[in-house]
């Protein structure tokens, strides 16, 4: 069954443009990930949404995953909350249709 993996992002006053170059230069392919995209949600703010092809996969992938963020980690914000500076979610769907 088709997961998705969701991690909400808050980008440093100043360092978005530095933040687009390296997370283009950092997305590439990973066993099992369909499709890739960074949602811009509003000033300095990101959503990147990874389609993979079941959870194994985001499982199997996570340590490249967050090997790419730290790359970019002091870029980032803290979002509060104890969250850190990023806010992750993943799971398989629960619902889909292609239109």
């Amino acid at each position: 069954m088709t997961a998705y993996n969701v991690v909400r992002f808050r980008v440093k006053s100043g360092e978005e443009q530095a933040f687009l170059d390296k997370e283009k230069e950092l997305a590439r392919k990973m066993g099992g990930l369909r499709k890739l995209a960074l949602v811009k949600t509003g000033e300095r703010n990101f959503c990147l949404v990874g389609e993979w092809n079941r959870m194994d996969d985001i499982v199997k992938a996570r340590a490249e995953m967050i090997a790419s963020l730290d790359q970019v980690r002091g870029m980032l914000e803290n979002l509060g909350a104890g969250l850190g500076v990023t806010d992750p979610v993943s799971g398989e769907a629960a619902f889909e249709k292609a239109y």
